[in-house]
């Protein structure tokens, strides 16, 4: 939806204003959140704001084939590292190596931003999306274990972060930065209800599974982003972006055995 929006600032926020009805609608659902795991959601917001930021402005330099995979790539390393150093869940040698498997084949999809003349500036936004995307898979899944109810911790941080983002960004840009075209709403909820019921499924995998092996696997949608920017967006499928995909599905294999 961002890439064939006119805006890609404002795609994000009708995608994120979208988010509050449909967490609501799901919140009235399910029983009351307990109090212990309401600042679990103030965080939560808080880091899905940067994630949204970062991710907005990368895309406003770069291709979906490049940005995607730096930004989503490196998240399961960052969380891989925490959850060893912190001990939060025992993760085998096995699925680690699919992890450094995994970095390898984003490195590789990655790489093209050196050797391929595009705009460098996409890399500290891309790298700075992948930082807050750790942060914020972290937190939802502690969180959504301390809640109890993963459904009803995810409709209420979809309140919390669909009203975050816009407020924060109307107050930067103004309301000009407001979509008028009903074409950008209707994208906008299809966006959202996709990405509320892809994210609460992972995030109650992390409730019953190790928190950096669900983030890793979450992480072979870069497999989807890079055919869509190929067969969708006209992008270009070098050499080296088929190779990566070989290792990256590499990866995900050895953190299955």
């Amino acid at each position: 939806m961002l890439k064939t929006g006119t805006s890609k600032v404002g795609g994000m926020l009708v995608l994120s204003l979208v988010e509050i009805p449909i967490g609501l609608a799901v919140a009235a659902t399910r029983p009351a959140l307990i109090a212990e795991a309401w600042p679990w959601v103030v965080a939560s917001a808080v880091t899905h704001f940067a994630y949204k930021s970062f991710l907005t402005f990368a895309y406003e330099r770069g291709d979906l084939s490049r940005v995607y995979p730096i930004a989503r790539g490196a998240a399961p390393m960052i969380v891989g590292i925490i959850g060893a150093i912190w001990m939060i869940d025992p993760v085998t040698l096995t699925e680690y190596a699919g992890i450094a498997t995994l970095g390898l084949g984003i490195a590789l999809m990655a790489r093209g931003v050196f050797t391929s003349g595009e705009n460098r500036r996409l890399l500290p936004f891309a790298l700075g999306s992948a930082c807050a995307t750790a942060c914020y898979t972290m937190i939802d899944g502690l969180g959504a274990r301390v809640s109890g109810d993963a459904v009803a911790y995810i409709a209420w941080v979809f309140v919390a972060d669909g009203f975050l983002f816009p407020v924060t960004i109307v107050a930067m840009r103004r309301f000009g930065v407001v979509p008028r075209k009903a074409r950008d709403w209707g994208l906008g909820a299809v966006a959202s209800a996709a990405s509320y019921g892809a994210y609460s499924v992972s995030v109650w995998a992390m409730t019953v599974a190790p928190i950096a092996l669900v983030a890793a696997l979450r992480e072979t949608s870069i497999l989807f982003a890079v055919l869509i920017g190929w067969l969708v967006f006209q992008e270009r499928m070098a050499r080296e972006k088929a190779i990566a995909i070989g290792v990256i599905t590499a990866g995900v294999i050895l953190t299955r055995l």
